[in-house]
């Protein structure tokens, strides 16, 4: 699995696009969820970037410097703050999701049809098994794997 992992060409796509665009992995992923959820809380996108609120801070600071977002505080409550991408995020929003997806689809191409469904029915029994087990606390440390 190690010699698996060390090659480039299956290396995880987002890491080409941080070389090439100049962001951090965090980075790329904000624009990705953004792009596809539209407008996020600053907790929301620390949950989903399973980074804290005020690691996500500078992660949103340097995004907004550079034009890709901006934040918006909701009028019924003054505390929260939404980030919503500019016209320039949208744009780099749509480019990364193209050659992620282009990415990914040279890396499946390596499979055949039936290799194929069968990893997409492992993946499907991750997430079944994720989704059903309970988040742990934020004071625990996850289960040791016994196996």
């Amino acid at each position: 699995m190690y010699t698996l992992g060390r090659r480039h060409s299956l290396r995880d796509p987002i890491a080409g696009l941080c070389e090439r665009f100049q962001f951090t992995p965090p980075q790329v992923h904000t624009l990705l969820w953004l792009g596809q959820d539209g407008a996020l809380t600053m907790g929301e996108l620390a949950r989903r970037l399973g980074i804290t609120e005020k690691t996500v801070t500078g992660v949103v600071d340097r995004l907004e410097r550079e034009g890709h977002l901006q934040r918006e505080r909701v009028n019924e409550d003054r505390r929260i703050v939404r980030c919503r991408l500019t016209t320039a995020g949208q744009e780099t929003s749509q480019q990364l999701h193209l050659l992620v997806n282009e990415a990914l689809a040279n890396l499946l191409d390596i499979l055949d049809g039936t290799e194929r469904k069968a990893l997409f029915r492992i993946i499907e029994k991750l997430i079944r098994r994720l989704d059903a087990s309970p988040p742990p606390k934020e004071d625990e440390a996850p289960p040791e794997d016994s196996t």
